[in-house]
């Protein structure tokens, strides 16, 4: 197994963080994002859209962290981390959405203006952060995971932006259920951390 990643790249740590968490192993080709490696021929062979991550399973290649997610989970997770019925499919991968939605729009882009120095309406991402935050605290207010009662790709999809929101200048202690759903997801066994979050 071949993980295309980037280490300040919170999508590609959500697959790091999920293969830790399986005790799955895997060869790390590390793609510079600054010298804008993930735009060179040889990576949109791999993955056309120029993103990290991507997963090269024995020759079976898939991208967007999402879907590798959902990948891992059913290949080698079976039911713990994605239910295979109706309803607890639909539960987790509507969190899955709002990680590729409102938690890119928000936490990720506030990140991403002040961390990398991008151009954009950090303004406007930090209110979309806010937003998203909202959701996940109010969830998490009287949950301890985001689907089905137990840690799911649902929490690894949202956890990392969510983590890091103080890069992006936003004060996490205004959204008081997060804290505690971080220490639980850093508890489980396998975790690893990332620069800035967690262990």
């Amino acid at each position: 197994m071949k993980l295309y990643d980037a280490a300040v790249s919170g999508n590609a740590y959500k697959v790091r963080l999920m293969l830790a968490l399986l005790g799955r192993d895997y060869e790390t080709v590390s793609i510079n994002l600054p010298a804008k490696e993930q735009k060179t021929a040889e990576y949109l062979a791999v993955n056309p859209l120029g993103q990290v991550p991507a997963l090269d399973d024995d020759g079976y290649v898939i991208r967007a962290s999402p879907a590798i997610l959902a990948y891992l989970a059913r290949k080698y997770g079976g039911e713990d981390w994605l239910s295979s019925d109706a309803d607890g499919l639909g539960e987790v991968m509507q969190w899955l959405s709002f990680s590729a939605n409102e938690m890119i729009n928000g936490p990720a882009i506030s990140r991403a203006l002040i961390k990398f120095n991008r151009q954009g309406d950090l303004e406007l991402a930090q209110t979309r952060a806010r937003a998203a935050l909202g959701i996940l605290d109010g969830r998490l207010a009287d949950n301890d995971w985001l689907a089905l009662g137990r840690p799911t790709i649902a929490d690894i999809a949202c956890y990392p932006y969510a983590g890091l929101v103080w890069e992006g200048q936003i004060e996490i202690d205004a959204y008081p259920a997060l804290k505690p759903w971080f220490a639980r997801i850093e508890a489980l066994p396998g975790y690893v951390g990332m620069d800035g979050l967690g262990g």
